[in-house]
């Protein structure tokens, strides 16, 4: 019995070898419509018109081409049912054993806000009918349903005996029925009144990952319908479920100084240290030295390119992930000798990686929770000084490096820095006195001088009375608190400075 292959496709993107050795090599029967077939045959790939097969021309400005029983009888028909073989046979109809077709691309249209018709035009309605249909009797039909499966469909056929197996068919059918989905989902959200009533996120998994968060917990790595970061694995041991936490946190961090030398290190999904520098050495060795008893094990990210120097000194403590934009080959010569090292090339500028993520998923028993990511950004033009004494345009820029930092620390969380190097990082605590105090205690003598940032406002003067102890010279904050006034009055009576930003960050 002669194959045969109905092609009907928008995206004609390397269709051409696709098809020539589907008709060639395998002796395959192409049945085509419209635009498709004109292509084809204008390229030397004999084709039969859907319309001979039906009887029926294309109608409807060519809404209506494949909708007819000869063509879905053809894809959806069990040849192993007797009844329906003779069905088949008493109608005159012949069997297809592989659809292959692409979607009028709706996404597309709809990001370049084209008005309602527009995108009502160019909703699929006969390609998904294929689709649907070739991908529920994949027991005998083979679906291709994108470009990118092209040379693998001539893979499996040529490992084959130019058959598809069924184990490959079903894969393609699950392939297929995902980008239906996404698709209907695509349009209901595009078409709906209200957008934020229809959240769409599809997960595909790309891999196991050893284990979770502890050994007795399973994990996988899945890639949203989203941007994802782009990245090259250059050594070590294969990415933790932790590591991609932690080197999160840390890219997180260091996208806010996207365009200056700047480091994080991560340890526990918590920053133990981060730095700007001159240069990408200086800001390493200040990121490193905020804390170097946290930084063992931990996850450092760079804005700059890792380089020779930073290497020799990295590559003598231990550490599980370095991420950065690049390595100069002498460093990652260096780095490699430390075979666990897990090294990894960024290829996403941060100042794109910092838009990558604009929503936040989690998931409760109560239902998932949906907000947008904290990517309020700091005017320090437009912040109020609330104390008598104004701050120095040194103090301002290392109040800003503060609370950047601060907004990804865990609440309650304070920062306190100083030239541009954080002193002490405290999140997590259920008091902000606790947090004050311990980040003090952290900081020691270095507190001196320095500034201290806080994620959420001061509900009494307890917390300005031990910054004073410690010798604090400024403090950033969101205000908002009903004793903001008694809090303004004891910065000024201990001679600090203090802003407030009308900003919240905390971070559950």
């Amino acid at each position: 019995m002669k194959k045969r292959a109905i092609i009907s496709v928008f995206d004609k993107t390397n269709l051409l070898p696709f098809a020539e050795k589907l008709q060639n090599k395998y002796d395959y029967e192409i049945i085509s419509t419209g635009s498709t077939a004109k292509y084809l045959e204008e390229n030397g790939i004999k084709t039969t018109q859907v319309s001979e097969i039906t009887g029926v021309k294309e109608m409807l400005s060519g809404k209506v081409k494949t909708l007819h029983p000869k063509i879905h009888a053809g894809i959806l028909a069990d040849i192993e049912n007797p009844t329906e073989a003779k069905e088949l046979s008493d109608n005159n109809i012949e069997s297809f054993q592989m659809v292959v077709v692409n979607l009028y691309p709706f996404e597309q249209v709809a990001s370049q806000d084209h008005d309602e018709q527009t995108l009502i035009e160019n909703i699929d309605i006969g390609g998904v009918a294929l689709i649907r249909a070739a991908a529920k009797n994949n027991k005998n039909v083979a679906v291709v349903s994108s470009i990118n499966q092209y040379e693998y469909v001539l893979e499996n056929l040529a490992e084959n005996n130019g058959e598809t197996t069924p184990e490959f068919r079903r894969g393609l059918a699950l392939d297929a029925f995902e980008i239906t989905s996404k698709y209907d989902s695509v349009i209901m959200r595009e078409l709906a009144e209200d957008k934020e009533k229809y959240t769409t996120m599809f997960l595909n998994k790309e891999g196991n990952l050893r284990y979770g968060e502890n050994p007795h917990q399973k994990a996988a790595l899945y890639k949203t319908n989203y941007k994802s970061a782009e990245y090259e694995f250059l050594n070590g041991k294969e990415l933790s479920y932790n590591n991609i936490l932690d080197m999160t946190s840390a890219l997180n961090i260091v996208s806010e100084f996207y365009d200056v030398n700047a480091v994080a290190i991560v340890k526990h999904n918590t920053p133990c240290g981060v730095a700007l520098g001159k240069s990408i050495n200086e800001a390493y060795l200040k990121a490193f030295d905020a804390d170097p008893i946290s930084a063992f094990g931990g996850i450092i990210a760079f804005s700059k390119p890792v380089n020779k120097e930073i290497a020799k000194h990295a590559s003598s403590i231990f550490l599980e992930v370095i991420i950065a934009p690049d390595f100069e080959p002498e460093a990652l010569e260096i780095l490699k000798t430390k075979k666990n090292l897990r090294l990894i090339k960024l290829n996403t500028p941060l100042k794109e990686y910092k838009t990558l993520i604009q929503k936040d998923y989690r998931v409760t028993p109560f239902g998932t929770l949906v907000q947008d990511i904290d990517s309020k950004e700091l005017d320090k033009d437009s912040f109020d000084v609330v104390t008598k004494k104004k701050p120095t345009a040194e103090m301002v820029e290392d109040m800003v490096f503060a609370w950047k930092v601060c907004k990804h620390v865990k609440s309650n969380a304070i920062v306190i820095a100083k030239d541009f190097k954080t002193l002490a990082i405290c999140g997590g605590q259920t008091s902000r006195i606790d947090a004050m105090e311990t980040a003090l205690n952290r900081a020691c003598d270095g507190a001196k001088d320095a500034v201290a940032a806080s994620d959420g406002f001061f509900p009494a003067i307890d917390n300005i009375q031990a910054a004073a102890q410690c010798r604090i010279a400024g403090i950033i904050q969101p205000g908002g608190s009903i004793k903001d006034k008694e809090v303004i009055a004891a910065a000024d009576k201990y001679d600090m400075v203090m802003i407030t930003t009308g900003i919240r960050h905390f971070k559950h």
